[in-house]
């Protein structure tokens, strides 16, 4: 490949954290104290993550699916979609919440991503049991492994997150926005604002049109 666009799920397909709101909703007490530590960086998501999702009932895992569903995405992700459709240049989803809730809101858009990597969930113990191929460092999803999955000369990442950094910092080119755009600022890694994926196709045209 070369070329890869690695997009981040929550709060960036999804015009809400969608995952954060199912924490605070499903684990209110718990989300309430882990949150705010994993926002200041003092906790990682590995742990702090893993820690809420795990004090969550197996029993209300459809429940969580049911919530994810009415959630709404972003608009113009289909536009973006067809534009890379269109330059044979796939599109990875990578996101630290569930895969279900993933599946869920892209529906019929599933079969037209590449690959979609999120963190499992076994829900025949009386608690959800957390389960990823990528965890590592402090992340339950460890976006730099999945993207060392993926050789390519161009990578590309769309986030707006803390769960984005350390993919955006690996990146070529960041596409970024909200909290992730101020950790960038903080880090002095340059990146692209945006706010619709318009912004994102827009760019990437003119950038490849150049190459």
């Amino acid at each position: 490949m070369k070329r890869v666009v690695f997009c981040d799920f929550d709060g960036t397909i999804t015009v809400e954290e969608t995952f954060v709101a199912v924490l605070k909703k499903f684990a209110p007490e718990l989300s309430a104290k882990l949150l705010p530590e994993i926002y200041a960086r003092r906790v990682s998501l590995r742990e702090g993550v893993r820690k809420i999702l795990e004090s969550i009932p197996s029993s209300r895992y459809w429940e969580i699916l049911e919530f994810t569903q009415l959630q709404p995405m972003r608009r113009d992700f289909v536009e973006l979609l067809d534009f890379l459709e269109f330059q044979g240049v796939p599109l990875v989803v990578v996101s630290g919440g569930l895969r279900g809730m993933v599946e869920v809101v892209l529906d019929n858009l599933v079969n037209r991503v590449h690959a979609i990597h999120a963190v499992d969930v076994d829900t025949g113990s009386p608690y959800l049991k957390v389960s990823s191929e990528y965890e590592g460092g402090t992340e339950l999803i460890a976006k730099v492994q999945v993207m060392s999955k993926y050789p390519a000369y161009q990578k590309i990442a769309i986030g707006d997150s803390v769960t984005d950094l350390n993919m955006a910092l690996q990146a070529s080119t960041v596409f970024a926005r909200a909290h992730l755009a101020a950790y960038l600022d903080e880090q002095r890694k340059t990146y692209i604002p945006w706010n619709t994926f318009l912004d994102v196709r827009d760019y990437l045209a003119k950038l490849w049109n150049k190459t």
